[in-house]
């Protein structure tokens, strides 16, 4: 198995064209590792208390239009 440092070397050594390629891979990677993060914190209820707390604060009128 490759180490992180090795990784990095490599990485640091791409051409410009290939270090594109790879950000555009590693961008659609980690939106799919972190999407299936965020279902799993979900189902757990692990954001519960974040949201009831969001929704309070709105109902307070706290909160800033974007």
């Amino acid at each position: 198995m490759i180490t992180v440092k090795e990784l990095e070397k490599a990485v640091s050594i791409l051409p410009p064209e290939e270090l594109a390629e790879f950000r555009t891979w590693f961008e659609e990677f980690d939106a799919v590792f972190w999407d299936k993060q965020f279902e799993e914190d979900v189902k757990s209820g692990r954001l519960d208390r974040v949201a009831e707390r969001a929704v309070k604060d709105y109902e307070k009128g706290k909160f800033k239009p974007l």
